[in-house]
């Protein structure tokens, strides 16, 4: 019997390994699909302050969400990495903000100003996969875990229908998101109201 750590391995193996296969054409539909997804979610749509992670190489697209964020009036912050498994969110007023930063994911720039977790109304989480209960599994930094574990914003993870699994392995510091929004649909973790 493998340990969850060499389950949760192998699973980001194989899904990465997939999401990489597709084709251009694919994952911009998908990552469209999904966008449109968050920006008619209703915690979204009333949210005064968004938090969001910008996505890089196999991971879903969120450019056109973050300018969405900005277009429409919402302040918004982005993660930067302060240290070793550790973040915080820092407010941007454009793309212009943000600059290469830890493993060549585009960061804001340290002069950009602290957002507290009180001040985020709803954030976006990556992940490399999810289950229709509502649990991540991210890259295995712990970043978001230990950033999200104790805010009382709502929050969602966004994941493509292939990337959706019967159920992640967890460990017991693992949490649920309150929902994983697809390409298609929408699930909700069950302590969770829909919007």
């Amino acid at each position: 019997m493998k340990s969850i750590h060499d389950q949760k391995a192998l699973l980001r193996k194989e899904i990465i390994e997939k999401l990489n296969k597709l084709d251009p054409e694919t994952t911009k539909s998908s990552n469209e699909a999904i966008i449109k997804q968050v920006i008619n979610l209703p915690k979204y749509k009333c949210a005064k302050t968004v938090f969001a992670f910008i996505g890089v190489g196999w991971e879903i697209d969120t450019k056109d969400l973050l300018k969405h964020a900005l277009s429409s009036g919402k302040k918004l912050s982005v993660p930067l990495c302060v240290g070793k498994e550790s973040m915080e969110a820092r407010y941007i007023h454009s793309l212009a903000d943000l600059t290469v930063g830890v493993k060549g994911i585009p960061e804001p720039l340290k002069s950009c100003p602290l957002c507290l977790p009180e001040e985020i109304d709803f954030a976006l989480i990556p992940c490399i996969s999810c289950d229709r209960t509502c649990m991540r599994l991210g890259q295995g930094g712990g970043y978001y875990d230990r950033y999200l574990i104790n805010t009382s914003f709502p929050n969602a993870a966004i994941c493509r229908n292939i990337a959706l699994v019967e159920a992640i392995p967890t460990d017991p510091w693992d949490c649920h998101v309150e929902c994983v929004i697809t390409e298609t649909d929408i699930y909700y973790w069950k302590n969770e109201k829909k919007p």
